[in-house]
């Protein structure tokens, strides 16, 4: 019985060693046929991807805000005195010059008055030319002489106060500029009260608009801004900062700044709101496509294809990320092929294959000009 249980031992012990051995060929012939060779050691297949030309492009950063437009010089015409209107002078959105007439008013007896004085200051005039006469041939006192000076020059007051008079019965557009809406009518009884029409100087606009304070100390009088309108959807209108406001609001913690635009056409009109890029720099920087940049954790890192045929791993330093690119401040240069897309299936030296469906010209990518805003 014992031999019996010795052999059937042997006899199991037999067989699971041939079927290890068998099994174990099998499977490394299995992993020698699916993994090409390269000499004596064997190498993994490479990934398909897809690259690009990491080049120099023009990066602007820009502050945003939204503001509201007023006209470079605006006023309300109204009358000075009391009187009703004799004339005008003007239509409704009339261009006119400074000085120009816009209203009469009545003045008839401010002209009877102005015609007695200045025939009163006529004959002033002549007895003063006359006491002047007397004084050098030496037969006027010189305390007669005096007083007929006196008397001229009180006529010649009289003569200026009622000749203003005079003039505060026409109104007189006080700048150039545009004329609103006219709201009177020969006949209308003007107050001081009383709005004749407006007018607006819109040659150049000013723009008043709201910054952060935390950005108080990025941007200075002169610095450049682009700004549009829903008006005029396709249009940008340039401009620069005049002034930067000397307070912060304790609420908004925000600081008003005021640019002026150029405004030759008349496009825009004071009450217009428009959105607001200040250019707060300019440069030209490495700018690669998002979708080569790998953050894990906080490194940042791409993969370069290499001519080897491998990918190789190289930690970057970026800069403004916007609108699909990143700027890349320390750890590539210009013409070097980064790897878009297939990189994060990758690790260092790992092989890589350019898919052909992605036909990479570099001709035409070093040629290519692109401006990022940030």
């Amino acid at each position: 019985m014992r031999n019996m249980i010795l052999l059937g031992l042997t006899v199991i012990t037999a067989t699971g060693m041939w079927y290890y051995s068998t099994s174990g060929a099998d499977k490394q012939s299995l992993e020698q046929s699916s993994i090409p060779d390269k000499g004596n050691y064997r190498v993994a297949m490479p990934e398909t991807v897809t690259v690009e030309a990491i080049k120099f492009m023009e990066i602007v950063d820009t502050i945003e805000s939204i503001g509201t437009t007023h006209a470079n010089e605006s006023v309300a015409i109204t009358s000075k005195v009391t009187e009703t209107v004799s004339q005008v002078h003007f239509s409704d959105g009339d261009h006119v010059n400074s000085g120009q007439i816009l209203v009469e008013m009545t003045n008839s007896e401010e002209s009877a008055l102005l015609a007695e004085a200045q025939a009163n200051l006529d004959e002033a005039r002549r007895q003063l030319n006359r006491q002047l006469d007397l004084g050098e041939k030496g037969l006027a006192a010189k305390s007669i002489i005096d007083e007929v000076i006196a008397r001229e020059e009180a006529v010649q007051a009289r003569f200026n106060a009622i000749a203003a008079r005079m003039n505060d019965r026409l109104i007189r557009a006080p700048f150039d500029g545009i004329l609103g809406f006219r709201e009177i009518s020969p006949g209308t009884l003007l107050t001081s009260n009383t709005v004749i029409t407006t007018l607006d100087d819109i040659s150049v606009i000013k723009l008043d608009f709201s910054v952060p304070e935390i950005y108080l100390g990025t941007i200075t009088k002169g610095f450049k801004i682009i700004s549009r309108s829903d008006s005029w959807k396709d249009r940008e209108f340039e401009g620069v900062i005049d002034t930067i406001g000397s307070r912060i609001d304790p609420v908004t913690r925000a600081v008003m700044v005021r640019a002026k635009i150029d405004n030759p056409e008349e496009l825009l009109r004071p009450g217009m709101m428009m959105t607001v890029k200040i250019i707060t720099d300019a440069r030209q920087s490495l700018v690669i496509p998002e979708s080569a940049f790998i953050q894990t954790g906080k490194q940042s890192y791409v993969f370069i294809a290499g001519e080897d045929g491998l990918a190789h791993r190289q930690p970057i330093r970026i800069g403004a990320r916007r609108y699909g690119y990143v700027e890349v401040l320390e750890g590539l240069q210009p013409g070097q092929l980064v790897i878009t897309e297939g990189g994060f299936k990758l690790r260092d030296k790992a092989p890589y294959r350019i898919d052909e469906a992605s036909e990479l010209d570099l001709s035409l990518i070093e040629n290519t000009s692109v401006t990022v805003s940030s």
